[in-house]
């Protein structure tokens, strides 16, 4: 297996469409992903265009969707939750599609939708994800991060040496990290393995998330390793489910 890292979507070579892709959005909209499907959503429906998903959305009865979201940290106006893994529990969210459009996770799924398999991964489920490629065992995998209106984010780089370092740990003879983001992100995941959440609350997203209120419970839930066993599966364009 091939293991490349690149920091945001305009990072990605052009005309890629990988075998395997993971997109990463740590704070938070792959966390968000990951723990409502754990906690019984139907699905969630990705989107970067907020029209496209007011459209799409409109398809639906009202009774069976919910739209999630933010701009800048910010739950969007008129939206029925904002981009917390504390908010999507399951009296809220079970049997129900979720429309979601956020500042930056998004836009990155939407980059690679064209991907033949594509996850989302986050540190709650980091493990899951990586016992999935394992067993699949694709040729090439891009893992993408998500960023900051297209600029680095730490904590994205921080789960992508998380998920590099537990798979060469597991099948050091047949992976080979080949480009030098990759390299990156495990000596950061080396330097910062055992705070996790320290990593995420002095990176620069994560003190903007504080300057707009108390985040506690979110630091938390975002930093947690290994907590679950969902693997948000790309099932159709944009189409998250658990796997």
């Amino acid at each position: 297996m091939e293991l490349s890292y690149f920091h945001v979507a305009g990072d990605l070579p052009e005309r890629l469409v990988p075998e395997a892709a993971v997109v990463i959005d740590v704070l938070r909209a792959t966390t968000t992903i990951a723990w409502a499907l754990n906690n019984g959503a139907e699905a969630v429906e990705t989107f970067a265009d907020l029209n496209l998903l007011k459209n799409r959305s409109n398809q639906w009865p009202e009774s069976s969707r919910l739209l999630i979201g933010e701009r800048g940290g910010k739950r969007i106006t008129g939206f029925d939750l904002g981009n917390s893994p504390v908010d999507v529990v399951p009296e809220l969210v079970s049997g129900k599609r979720l429309f979601m459009s956020t500042t930056n996770g998004t836009r990155s799924l939407d980059a690679v939708r064209n991907s033949v398999n594509l996850y989302t991964m986050s540190l709650p489920n980091r493990k899951a994800v990586a016992e999935k490629l394992l067993f699949d065992q694709p040729k090439h995998l891009c893992v993408l991060g998500s960023g900051w209106e297209g600029a680095y984010s730490l904590e994205d780089s921080l789960a992508a040496g998380a998920l590099g370092s537990f798979l060469l740990e597991k099948n050091s003879n047949s992976l080979k990290v080949i480009n030098d983001e990759m390299i990156a992100a495990l000596a950061l995941w080396d330097r910062w393995k055992n705070d996790p959440e320290g990593c995420l609350r002095i990176a620069s997203h994560g003190r903007r998330l504080a300057m707009l209120g108390n985040h506690d419970a979110d630091f938390k839930c975002c930093a947690a390793m290994d907590q679950l066993s969902v693997v948000p599966t790309q099932v159709e364009p944009g189409v998250l489910s658990a796997s």
